[in-house]
């Protein structure tokens, strides 16, 4: 089966998002603290069970990825440091990474590169 060309592809959104309305700091208490957030690692407990499944029904072909700039400086640190002995880690390490800023980023994590301005075309 050959893959869909990346410019047919759709976008999926995959959202850390609890049923409160939380989109932050899903997997460490001391992950993301902005805005004086303190419930850090709300997401742990299912932690391995969702991302096996992401993996299996969202990374199992090539793809990119979209990030955020303050998401792209919380993932590239870690992710970038896993070794090859880690399957998901070698998959989010060799996707294309498309990291949104207006800001001039310093982007280090292999295959990464910024979008600004027209970002909604440029995704497109």
């Amino acid at each position: 089966m050959n893959p869909t060309p990346a410019h047919q592809r759709k976008l999926a959104v995959l959202s850390f998002l609890s049923l409160d309305g939380v989109m932050q700091a899903p997997s460490s208490p001391d992950e993301d603290t902005s805005g004086g957030f303190t419930h850090g690692g709300w997401a742990r407990d299912y932690w391995a069970e969702v991302m096996e499944q992401v993996q299996r029904e969202a990374m199992n072909v090539p793809y990119d990825m979209l990030f955020g700039r303050k998401t792209y400086e919380l993932f590239a640190p870690h992710w970038s440091s896993q070794g090859s002995d880690d399957p998901l880690a070698t998959m989010m390490n060799n996707a294309k990474k498309h990291v949104v800023s207006n800001q001039n980023l310093d982007l280090t994590w292999q295959n990464s590169v910024q979008i600004s301005n027209d970002v909604c075309s440029k995704v497109k």
